[in-house]
């Protein structure tokens, strides 16, 4: 592995701002915080940091609307601010990569209050339906709920937005919008970033005939957005508003754009209804993205872990065509968190996602082990789950606070928190986890100091084996230099099996990582 391909093999860290340590007083996560706790960060072993939106924004979205990509929300501090945080995330060693939402902007963007403008966002007429009346100009659907098409009364038009209404879709069949979104990539590697983690990258181009989608077939499996089969969504097979071919010639000339910084690398997020054929896609050969970030093992809620929910996903992909590297995550800032998602062990999900081939990425609070908090309705911030609600409660349960100690609160801010910190998180406070020897910390501490002198498990193949018990998950990491057998027993009872010729025994939740 080249030093230019750093990020094969790499563990990286989610942190998102809001959340993870107040500076200034105001309840709210800032970029001085992150600065602030970056030797901690370092201290877990990780090569990087992955930073969500801190971009000047009406926070509709919590910085996924962006009113300005070129400068830093005054909620979180200033480029001053994050020129220091890169200069010392550098000095330990940590790559970082910011978050760049380039498929829609804030609808407090001054593009979209330009009439010279108005072409760089995507707008249609009303399109009458069999009764006469005036409708928006096909099915599309918006991820948030309801259309993906809001009426304008000054252009007498409707205007896409595939999530809120605040966020309008950008017209990538402009050719003035993929200039200006190479050069919002430009400006932020000229100030010394290592690459980008790209918000629903394969979201860029839509159908300029504007085709209805067809209903989502059997074929495609159950819906993964909300669980919910009847959300009109996820009743589509999104052919036509997203993953279309033009997103792949826009993806070559970011390619070429990263080419002129080396060392530099692009993460995309793709969520799409063929998540394993689409993500090798957009990684494919060396002119497209270098990784993928696949949401498979982040979808639902179910409470089951199994063998094959971890297996089949990487087998698939790894079937792929193209030789793409893949990336993993467990959780993130959109979904139920792990623990409580699956119901098991903290520390042994560290083991199994950092043992698996491909680029680790952790979100804040799994190295504490955090279960996922219950926001009571009145405490809601997210515009989503205000939706949705009481079906599905939203995101702000993964997204409260990191608890750094075990005071009123959690030493995260001086003000009342802008979500709540429960008492259980505070029992898990990293103060604490560090003095005990057998806490999620010290073990992530520890697992992955360990794995950062294991070749095999950075950039070696894998091979999964058949246990006959899906409550038992194994395979092989195989480099040149190193071959490790790795077993997890993902039960709560104790676990017999027989591996490489012998008998094996796993404690609940226990793992087993030898080299044969």
């Amino acid at each position: 592995m080249s030093n230019h391909e750093w990020w094969r093999g790499s563990v990286f860290y989610q942190i998102y701002p809001r959340s993870f340590l107040d500076t200034s007083g105001n309840g709210v996560g800032d970029l001085r915080g992150i600065t602030d706790r970056l030797d901690y960060v370092a201290a877990l072993g990780v090569d990087g940091i992955w930073i969500s939106p801190f971009f000047k924004s009406p926070m509709k979205d919590f910085g996924y609307d962006v009113s300005d990509y070129r400068d830093v929300d005054p909620l979180f501090g200033t480029l001053d601010d994050f020129d220091a945080l890169l200069d010392k995330a550098h000095k330990l060693d940590l790559k970082v990569i910011v978050d760049l939402v380039l498929s829609h902007t804030s609808d407090q963007h001054p593009w979209f209050k330009d009439e010279s403008k108005k072409d760089c966002y995507v707008w249609a007429d009303a399109k009458p339906d069999m009764f006469g009346e005036l409708c928006p100009p096909n099915n599309w659907a918006s991820v948030f709920g309801g259309s993906a098409w809001e009426w304008d009364e000054d252009h007498n038009q409707y205007y896409l937005h595939n999530f809120l209404k605040e966020q309008p879709d950008l017209n990538y069949h402009n050719p003035d919008v993929q200039n200006e979104a190479l050069d919002i990539c430009r400006f932020w590697l000229e100030r010394g970033v290592d690459g980008f983690r790209l918000d629903v990258i394969n979201f860029l181009f839509h159908d300029q005939e504007l085709r209805d989608n067809p209903p989502r077939g059997s074929e495609l499996g159950a819906a993964t957005q909300l669980e919910k089969e009847d959300d009109p969504y996820n009743t589509q097979a999104h052919i036509y508003d997203k993953s279309r071919p033009e997103n792949l010639e826009f993806l070559k000339n970011l390619r070429k754009l990263m080419d002129e910084y080396p060392g530099t690398m692009t993460l995309g997020e793709i969520g799409d209804d063929h998540p394993y054929e689409r993500a090798a896609e957009y990684t494919s050969g060396d002119e497209l993205l270098n990784t993928a970030y696949n949401t498979h093992m982040m979808a639902g809620t179910s409470k089951t872990l199994t063998a094959g929910f971890i297996g089949d996903p990487v087998e698939k992909f790894l079937m792929q065509p193209g030789n793409s590297w893949p990336s993993w995550a467990f959780s993130n800032h959109d979904v139920v968190r792990a623990p409580s998602r699956w119901n098991t062990d903290s520390r042994l999900l560290i083991a199994l996602l950092c043992s698996l081939r491909g680029t680790v990425f952790l979100y804040q609070g799994e190295e504490l082990g955090l279960p996922e908090t219950e926001i009571p309705f009145e405490r809601l911030q997210d515009p989503w789950g205000k939706h949705h609600w009481p079906d599905w409660p939203g995101r702000d349960g993964c997204r409260t606070p990191i608890p750094w100690d075990d005071s009123e609160n959690a030493g995260f801010t001086s003000a009342a928190p802008w979500l709540p910190i429960p008492a259980e998180h505070k029992k898990l406070c990293a103060d604490s986890q560090m003095e005990d020897a057998s806490s999620t910390l010290s073990f992530t501490r520890e697992f992955l100091s360990w794995r950062k002198s294991q070749p095999a498990l950075i950039g070696g193949d894998i091979k999964f084996i058949d246990t006959a018990d899906e409550k038992v998950l194994a395979f092989k990491r195989t480099s040149q230099e190193q071959a490790i057998l790795c077993a997890f027993n993902l039960s709560e009872e104790k676990k017999t099996t027989t591996l490489n010729g012998k008998s094996i025994t796993l404690e609940p939740y226990g793992h087993l990582l030898e080299d044969i």
